[in-house]
């Protein structure tokens, strides 16, 4: 089970950080919406993502 959620939380953790930074480039650069999505929602998910893997690798440690 730890494993799993080792696992989980570095997809999430890449996925988070990539898209919040993608999110940011794309409203400094002054678009407002990214494939039909605004850009803070995907900032908002970007960052959900990343406390998704926070508590995940929390998790993994606390159990071992």
């Amino acid at each position: 089970m730890g494993r799993i959620l080792g696992l989980v939380g570095n997809v999430s953790a890449i996925a988070g950080v990539l898209l919040a930074i993608g999110a940011g480039i794309a409203r400094i650069l002054g678009m407002y919406f990214v494939s039909g999505y605004a850009t803070m929602t995907l900032f908002q998910v970007g960052t959900g993502l990343m406390v998704l893997a926070c508590l995940c690798k929390l998790e993994a440690m606390q159990s071992r």
